[in-house]
C-alpha cells in the first residue's frame, strides 16, 4: 500500500478503491518490484504472480531473473500428418504409456482442403524424446499417413504446422 500511495501521490491520478485493490497481497508472500507502474507482483512458495501487460511483465521479470534457477532444458519435436486426431488418439495413448516422461499433445488442423494433426512431443532427455518421436512416426505410417517433421525452432511447431 505504501508503494502505491507514493506512486499515485506523484502521478496526479486518483488512488481510488479499485486501484487500492492492487495492494492486496497474500499473507506470507514476498513482493516483486514493478519499475513501470509500481503495483507489485508477489511470490508465494514457488508461484510467481506478475502483471499481465507485456511491457510491465517483462520489466518485472528482468528484475526477478537473477534470482531464478533453471531446470533441464525442455526439448520439443513436432510431427505433422494428414491423419485425423481421432484416428491417431488410441495409438498416441499407447505411446504415452510407454513414455511417461514425455509429454505428448495432438493439435488438429485444416489446410489445403484436408484435415491433419500436429503431434507435439516434449521432454528433457534427447534420446527418450527421439525414441518416442520415432514411435509416433511409425504410428502415423501404420495408419496410412506420412509423418512430416516440423522444425520446432519457433518453440512450438504447432503454429508452423497449422499455417
Amino acid at each position: 500500500m505504501r508503494r502505491l500511495t507514493a506512486h499515485y501521490a506523484n502521478s496526479g491520478v486518483e488512488f481510488n478503491a479499485a486501484r487500492q485493490k492492487m495492494a492486496e497481497i497474500p499473507v506470507g508472500a514476498d513482493l516483486i518490484d514493478n519499475p513501470v507502474s509500481a503495483a507489485p507482483g508477489f511470490i508465494l512458495k514457488n508461484v510467481h504472480v506478475m502483471a499481465g501487460v507485456p511491457r510491465i511483465l517483462q520489466a518485472m521479470f528482468e528484475g526477478l531473473k537473477p534470482m531464478l534457477t533453471g531446470g533441464a532444458e525442455m526439448l520439443s519435436r513436432t510431427v505433422a500428418c494428414t491423419v485425423g486426431e481421432g484416428t491417431v488418439a488410441g495409438g498416441l495413448g499407447q505411446i504415452q504409456v510407454g513414455f511417461p516422461d514425455i509429454e505428448i499433445g495432438s493439435y488438429p488442423y485444416f489446410r489445403a482442403g484436408a484435415f491433419g494433426t500436429s503431434l507435439v512431443l516434449r521432454g528433457t532427455d534427447e534420446a527418450r524424446l527421439e525414441a518416442a518421436t520415432e514411435e509416433v512416426r511409425k504410428l502415423v505410417r501404420s495408419l496410412g499417413g506420412e509423418p512430416i517433421d516440423i522444425d520446432d525452432g519457433s518453440e512450438n511447431g504447432v503454429e508452423e504446422a497449422a499455417s
